[in-house]
């Protein structure tokens, strides 16, 4: 993949990771996450939220496929979990379209199942687990999965 590549060697890299994707990527406000089970899409997420000025408990929505939180400007930011979908219509019965298109910040796990309905402009990124804690994250605007 082309674009930039960031390594955390322990959780609290993550903050700085999320920092840098965020500031260097101002203009965008879709994020596709991809990585295997247990990568760290939550917990790098969590970090986007902290940046933003989420204050609320961020989990991962694996059951509601989206949670919304308010950051301290009361803007919302979407997280979406589409680990759990079996048919695409389940993305559309919630309204995918308001979310995505909303110019809101929308933080996406398992992006490569709705790839379809994904905006044409957004950030992918993908983390690689390495050894131990560490973690390869990489990221650029809108190439296919």
């Amino acid at each position: 993949m082309i674009g930039n590549s960031l390594t955390a060697y322990n959780v609290d890299d993550l903050a700085g990771i999320a920092r840098t994707i965020l500031v260097d990527m101002a203009d965008q406000r879709v994020f596709a996450l991809k990585g295997v089970m247990g990568a760290g899409k939550t917990t790098l997420i969590k970090s986007f939220c902290d940046f933003l000025g989420v204050e609320e408990v961020v989990s991962s929505p694996t059951f509601a496929l989206v949670n919304e939180y308010l950051n301290n400007q009361n803007d919302s930011v979407y997280h979406f979990d589409f680990y759990r979908i079996k048919k695409i219509e389940e993305v559309f019965d919630i309204g995918y379209e308001e979310y995505f298109f909303s110019g809101n910040y929308c933080f996406i796990e398992w992006p490569e199942l709705v790839e379809s309905l994904l905006p044409e402009n957004y950030v992918q990124v993908n983390i690689k687990v390495g050894e131990e804690e560490e973690r390869e994250i990489t990221y650029s605007t809108s190439e296919p999965f």
